[in-house]
């Protein structure tokens, strides 16, 4: 197939891109190379994909409609992974207008892409942000999630319902995905793995929010590409048992779905800090802190639907995703070399 991935130089973007180019795909990849965090590790992202002769990159704001129009009109997809997107809770507090032009602009252009140029299915980026304030676990697609607590919760719920939208108006096929607390090699330097590595291997404090009393249901990348693969090649068709008079968020009589993609199996922060340690072979310094706005203590996947429709669900453990990841990180950043990352 012939496939747009965008985000290309992202951490997920890149490993999604490499897959489908290993199994034979033809993948274009744009990105617009933000400088949210080092846009050096973004270029050697990159670099992981230029010696695939199936691969043509170009750099391309998806905010921007006439140049995003132009490639869809020119390359003519027959399928399309958003996965560009400004990313961060905590960033979202300090710079909301970056999260509405990538995030809601940005993806507006993808779904009039799509529309007009009749690719067969669009599988984008949502999050596990946008089960908000709810209590509820495991989470499931099929609760309600109307009451996010940052703006990019907010904007990842508002992708989940202009998909909808369109897909109900146009009989586009969309998919959107809930990603829960990804990690692993090519890792965003804002993520907890990055931020933890380097501090412990520089021998400064890590900060240690809510004192430890959280819980993540950490998954790990190739998990992650897996699912998305599945997905894109199962495209979503109309579901027999919608009912409008008692409404499902994950379905719909429209050719519409919603995933979660996370490991079911939270994990105390406490515990992914102890696992990160023996990796590296050093303790941490810990500064407890309190809460940050826009966290929730819990994060907790139901992967049911995942398991029952596409007959997968992650099952990577920790300890063995932070080994490859501790691996990848010397590699990269060198022996006790420090990871730049943006601070918001």
């Amino acid at each position: 197939m012939k496939v747009l991935v965008t985000g290309a130089a992202g951490f997920i973007g890149m490993h999604v891109a490499r897959r489908l180019l290993e199994r034979g795909d033809d993948v274009v990849g744009v990105d617009n190379f933000s400088d949210y965090y080092d846009v050096c590790l973004k270029q050697s992202r990159l670099e992981q994909l230029q010696p695939y002769p199936a691969f043509r990159f170009f750099k391309i704001d998806i905010a921007d409609s006439g140049a995003t129009s132009a490639l869809f009109r020119e390359e003519r997809f027959e399928r399309v992974v958003n996965l560009a997107a400004q990313a961060g809770v905590r960033y979202s507090l300090k710079n909301p207008h970056s999260y509405i032009q990538s995030n809601i602009v940005g993806f507006i252009n993808i779904l009039e892409g799509c529309r007009h140029n009749r690719v067969q299915h669009l599988v984008y980026a949502s999050s596990s942000s946008v089960y908000g304030a709810n209590t509820r676990l495991p989470f499931s697609e099929h609760d309600n999630v109307d009451h996010p607590i940052s703006l990019y919760a907010a904007t990842k719920k508002s992708n989940e319902l202009m998909a909808h939208a369109y897909s109900h108006l146009y009989r586009l096929p969309v998919t959107g995905l809930r990603f829960f607390t990804v990690y692993g090699p090519w890792d965003r330097p804002d993520m907890a793995a990055a931020l933890f590595t380097r501090a412990i291997l520089a021998g400064e404090p890590i900060n240690v929010f809510n004192h430890g009393r959280m819980q993540r249901d950490f998954t790990y990348i190739d998990d992650i590409v897996e699912g998305v693969v599945r997905v894109l090649d199962h495209v979503a068709t109309p579901a027999s048992g919608a009912d409008f008079s008692h409404p499902d968020p994950a379905i719909s009589s429209a050719p519409f779905r919603l995933y979660n993609i996370g490991n079911h199996t939270p994990v105390e922060l406490m515990n992914f800090i102890e696992t990160l340690e023996h990796a590296l072979g050093k303790k941490a310094v810990k500064r407890m802190l309190p809460m940050q706005d826009g966290d929730v203590p819990t994060t907790f996947a139901d992967t049911r639907d995942l398991r029952e429709v596409l007959g997968f669900e992650p099952c990577t453990p920790l300890q063995e995703g932070i080994a490859r990841y501790v691996v990848w990180y010397r590699s990269y950043y060198g022996h006790g070399q420090a990871a730049s990352t943006h601070q918001p």
